[in-house]
């Protein structure tokens, strides 16, 4: 009997994400299939609980809604930011996420919407943020997670070998 996808467990999958104007936004196949560990919300939760259960060469299609996706778009415009106060390292292309401090020292998630002139907009938003998607995805395999995993709380790529800084 194969393995089945569950808690401690990675799924290693196939994935192709379509906006539901069937727009193609992303997909592995383009380069290798992607690792997750299951359970600790590293993958939109519609698609989550539909890949429970699911064992290696399992195909499954499935539309979530936004509140099942990237939740729903908070309604907050962009906000400015001058470029000098941005990470120096941090490449300022539109899409690009990343780590800021909130007041309460708590790290948030941002994305760049666009850069003008000395300026940055940046969005609390994920860039699918209000949008209904369609999942395609192929359980290529499933594996035990590594004791390394369970303690980090993700994958550490197909393997369980990758390091990360």
């Amino acid at each position: 009997m194969s393995m089945v996808i569950g808690e401690g467990k990675v799924g290693i999958i196939h994935l192709e994400v379509k906006d539901d104007a069937g727009a193609l936004i992303e997909d592995t196949r383009r380069g290798g299939p992607m690792a997750y560990l299951h359970g600790k919300g590293h993958i939109v939760p519609g698609l989550e609980k539909v890949l429970d259960g699911l064992e290696q060469g399992s195909t499954v299609t499935v539309t979530c809604a936004p509140a099942d996706a990237f939740g729903e778009h908070n309604g907050m415009d962009p906000i400015a930011v001058p470029k000098k106060e941005m990470p120096k390292d941090l490449p300022l292309q539109p899409g690009r996420q990343f780590w800021a401090q909130g007041s309460d020292g708590q790290h948030l998630p941002m994305w760049i919407d666009r850069v003008v002139g000395g300026k940055v907009y940046v969005e609390t938003n994920h860039p699918l943020a209000g949008k209904t998607l369609t999942f395609a995805v192929e359980v290529v395999a499933v594996r035990d997670a590594t004791a390394d995993e369970l303690a980090h709380g993700h994958a550490h790529g197909l393997d369980g070998a990758a390091h990360h800084h």
